[in-house]
């Protein structure tokens, strides 16, 4: 109970030394027990383990595993004091929910690889398995072993050859589930590495019937993508053929917001290789995350930004975004925007970006800018916190602008916000 054990004892309530955690010396909540019988606070211990302690804070004998056992009859205990000193103001702490057991989780793998098992058995299982990964983070972690993972990549592939509805309902779920959890770099590149895989890949994110299947392949070819860490790995996902056009569709699709957000990660993982950016402009990506942007949550308007001025980097990508947003114009409006809005410090930086892309040397449009009030929401980037490159970006537009600034403007005549960092 964080911050609990101070206003207790101020109440005069003593809690019994048995009931703290002998590492934040609070009452417990969730008592667990580890391998040399020394018992703490699920928190705590997590909390310890994962800063790559490998022994017990009170023996300081060495953990010969991780496994953390439910202590149920403390936590009782702890839940009947509470209760007893209710009047003094202690509140009776939750029975918490458990993680999943790794018995039931190895029970499940198996079940869901068994061949031999009818189809129905096996889509039970995987089911099981995305329904625990939903439940919560600590289930997460049980479920994502290097174990797991690679049962469920040999099953979300297992159809590729056969093609039958039969073996494609366990594949889907498996990757309904994988599209949960974080692959390695070893397990991307190990998918990259096949082709067979990758068409796989883009059959189901170009062409599959269910949404969410497709959804599910663009959130693995994001994690591929991303996770080998590797141009010529991007490049060898995004030259499969459905990749590119699935996850444009999918960006394109209106009323699903997951569906677009998902679509846009994947474009920008795959457009950090530069061979796939005009693959990208080809498939349509440039009018379709354009069209995205101003109903994105802030979070997401960086990556879809990030992902524009990569697309502008590319010969014809500052024309096919400029008439993606419907003109010069309307472009420049809607960059200010993002720039006069709520938008991340990083989302601005890609603004400013893509606005030097787009203005390129008309004249006319430096002016629409700076109608639209850009000069102001640049000197605040180069006063701001930003980093080094937004604030060079900066520089460069109040420069470009400078022409197109009202002669009466004291700014036009000031070299202050002009010179280099």
């Amino acid at each position: 109970m964080p911050g609990s054990v101070a206003p207790l004892d101020l109440a005069g309530v003593t809690i019994p030394h048995h009931f703290r955690c002998p590492i934040s010396l609070e009452l417990m909540r969730d008592p667990v027990t580890v391998c040399t019988g020394q018992t703490y606070d699920r928190e705590s211990i997590e909390s310890w383990v994962a800063t790559g302690n490998t022994t017990c804070p009170v023996t300081r004998a060495r953990l010969a595993d991780f496994t953390l056992i439910p202590n149920h009859t403390l936590r009782r205990l702890i839940q009947d004091w509470c209760v007893a000193h209710r009047s003094l103001g202690v509140e009776r702490i939750p029975t918490p929910k458990q993680p999943a057991d790794p018995v039931l989780i190895r029970s499940l793998v198996a079940a869901a690889r068994s061949q031999g098992s009818a189809g129905a058995s096996r889509v039970a299982a995987l089911r099981r398995l995305g329904s625990l990964v939903r439940e919560s983070e600590k289930n997460r972690v049980v479920i994502s072993t290097d174990e797991t993972r690679s049962a469920l990549v040999e099953i979300a592939f297992e159809g590729e050859e056969s093609g039958s509805p039969d073996a494609d309902q366990p594949a889907m779920e498996a990757m309904a589930v994988l599209s949960m959890l974080s692959m390695t770099e070893a397990e991307s590149a190990g998918v990259a590495a096949r082709p067979e895989r990758l068409r796989r890949l883009g059959e189901v994110v170009r062409g599959h019937p269910s949404t969410e299947a497709r959804i599910n392949a663009a959130t693995v070819i994001e994690a591929v993508a991303a996770g080998a860490k590797s141009a010529e790995t991007r490049a060898a996902v995004g030259g499969t053929e459905g990749v590119m056009e699935g996850l444009v569709e999918l960006v394109a699709q209106r009323g699903n917001g997951r569906a677009g957000r998902v679509g846009i990660r994947g474009l920008f993982a795959l457009c950090l290789a530069k061979e796939n950016r005009g693959r990208a402009l080809a498939a349509g990506a440039a009018a379709a995350v354009v069209g995205r942007v101003a109903e994105l949550a802030s979070s997401d308007v960086e990556r879809a930004l990030a992902t524009v001025e990569l697309l502008c980097r590319e010969d014809g990508g500052r024309d096919a975004v400029v008439a993606g947003w419907g003109g010069g114009a309307v472009a420049v409006a809607a960059l200010v925007r993002v720039m006069a809005g709520k938008a991340s410090g990083r989302a601005a930086e890609h603004a400013a970006a893509v606005l030097v892309a787009v203005l390129g040397g008309s004249e006319a449009l430096h002016a629409e800018a700076v109608a639209a009030g850009v000069v102001a929401h640049l000197l605040l980037m180069v006063q701001g916190g930003c980093s080094e490159r937004a604030k060079r970006k900066a520089q460069l537009l109040l420069k470009l602008f400078r022409s197109a600034w009202p002669r009466h403007d004291t700014i036009a005549n000031s070299d202050d916000f002009l010179q280099p960092f």
